[in-house]
């Protein structure tokens, strides 16, 4: 086994990397006393903040609008509400996702509609033409961890059935899919600055199009109807006003976004060539496959998936990295959701809310784990092992011997 044992290096990205540079636009606001991105107490010009983040934000992923809003989970509010879509919709929707790709859905009256995913652990394609009924609206792409779904196939699939592709960036900022950063690939993208995100500003979400209509109309649902003069000159308005929710990203999360946005390439870099320290070495390991990457130049890098044949020597396997100080896990917050109380009880905030109160029993098909019996596998498979800011090369090393031995250990 390799000895001696390594300190464990902190997991995370943008949270490990906050520093200087967050603390000087953090203070620009604070000496300014403008905290709010529309005015400040005199009422002059948009304060710079916010409108700095979401320009640079279109510049790096390629996209022609950009809207900063309050988290994660509120971007892909805005992005259905912006779409038009609400009670009587559906939603097809990754099986294996985080708890707002469901609960966003249920949030604007649609109906999730769960798929399964492929070895890639996103979206199967072919889920679409199974699930898609007159009902469907949109498909809701969720980017895992880093690797970006195949979004070519994806976006035939939906664009061929006349039904909006939403992307989940919330995950992978700055992962590339065909020489393109995902969020360019839809009519509509989300992102997340959440802790434990890439680029975090503890929280924070962004909304990216290239449709006008698509960003008159998710202004305006982020700010109670309004459609302000800074965003008239980027786009003027056609869309009537209506009754909107209030997600408007302050000045001081934009400040520290804007910061960490400045830093994903580094990241990117830094974890691709630790990664590129690990990978090679695990070819060949009888009873071990890597997690499938549809374009290995585009992934971020920052986890690695170990696929073990039988699902009975995860635990050990783990066990034993663990013991070995390697930071690893089968879960990283992720889970199925149909096993979440939330989808076991099919209710929303009333009972009127709920888009699953035609069901006489519940849980209905399609919303137990036994309908799903591909992402059951795939999902108890799997080991995580994470590739963090402060991760050197040697750590990366350790990384690959501790595989090696413990794979030795128990998979002989």
């Amino acid at each position: 086994m390799p000895t001696p044992l390594r300190p464990r290096p902190k997991p995370g990205l943008g949270a490990a990397a906050i520093g200087a540079e967050e603390e000087a636009l953090v203070l620009d606001v604070l000496r300014r006393k403008e905290p709010f991105r529309y005015y400040g107490s005199d009422f002059k010009p948009t304060p710079p903040m916010a409108a700095q983040f979401e320009k640079e934000f279109r510049e790096y992923i390629g996209t022609d609008y950009a809207l900063a809003v309050t988290s994660g989970s509120a971007a892909l509010e805005v992005a259905m509400a912006a779409a038009g879509i609400g009670p009587g919709d559906e939603v097809i929707v990754n099986a294996w996702s985080w708890i707002a790709c469901f609960t966003s859905i249920v949030r604007v009256g649609a109906r999730p509609v769960l798929a399964e995913i492929n070895d890639t652990l996103n979206l199967d394609p072919h889920e679409i033409a199974r699930l898609v009924t007159p009902r469907t609206r949109a498909v809701m792409v969720i980017h895992y961890q880093g690797v970006a779904a195949e979004m070519e196939a994806i976006q035939l699939e939906a664009h061929r059935r006349g039904i909006y592709v939403i992307e989940d960036c919330a995950q992978s900022l700055g992962t590339r899919y065909r020489g393109r950063h995902i969020g360019t690939w839809s009519d509509i993208a989300t992102y997340s600055f959440q802790y434990n995100k890439v680029a975090t500003s503890g929280e924070g979400g962004m909304v990216t199009t290239r449709d006008q209509r698509l960003y008159e109309r998710a202004v305006r649902y982020h700010d109670l109807g309004n459609y302000r003069p800074y965003h008239a000159a980027i786009v003027p308005p056609r869309e009537p006003a209506f009754a909107g929710g209030q997600f408007r990203m302050s000045e001081l999360t934009a400040a520290v976004a804007l910061a960490q946005l400045r830093k994903v390439d580094k990241m990117w870099q830094h974890c691709r060539a630790l990664q590129s320290r690990i990978v090679p070495r695990l070819a060949g390991l009888k009873g071990l496959s890597l997690r499938r990457v549809p374009d290995p130049a585009g992934d971020f890098g920052f986890e690695i998936y170990l696929m073990l044949d039988d699902p009975a020597l995860v635990a050990p396997f783990r066990d034993k990295l663990d013991a070995l100080n390697v930071n690893c896990g089968q879960r990283t917050g992720t889970y199925p959701q149909y096993n979440r109380d939330y989808v076991k009880t099919g209710l929303a905030h009333a009972p009127a809310a709920s888009p699953f109160r035609e069901f006489k029993e519940w849980p209905a098909q399609g919303y137990r784990a036994e309908d799903f019996p591909r992402t059951e596998e795939l999902t108890k498979r799997f080991i995580a092992l994470p590739i963090g800011w402060l991760y050197t090369a040697e750590d990366a090393d350790y990384i690959a011997d501790s595989i090696i031995a413990v794979h030795c250990e128990v998979c002989g």
